[in-house]
């Protein structure tokens, strides 16, 4: 399962990355600019080392969907590779 979070605290916008760990057998992210560790929560993400320890970034909401459904709703859309 997928979730979206927003990367925006504190007016910076952060680059969130896998940092290679799990706990409880989820991946931990980490953010480029902090280096603030990063644990999915229903909520959101909450920093769990560094500079952003017991803060939050917020889940963002988001539709699953199709291709093929995206596409017709956004015609402009580009597949990067």
């Amino acid at each position: 399962m997928a979730a979206v979070y927003s990367r925006v605290i504190d007016g910076r916008t952060l680059t969130l990355v896998p940092s290679g760990w799990t706990y409880k057998s989820t991946f931990v992210l980490y953010d480029r600019e902090t280096s603030t560790l990063w644990f999915p929560y229903r909520k959101g993400l909450m920093g769990i080392q560094g500079t952003y320890f017991k803060q939050w970034l917020p889940k963002v909401k988001a539709k699953d969907t199709t291709w093929k459904k995206w596409k017709k709703s956004h015609p402009d859309s580009k597949i990067l590779r």
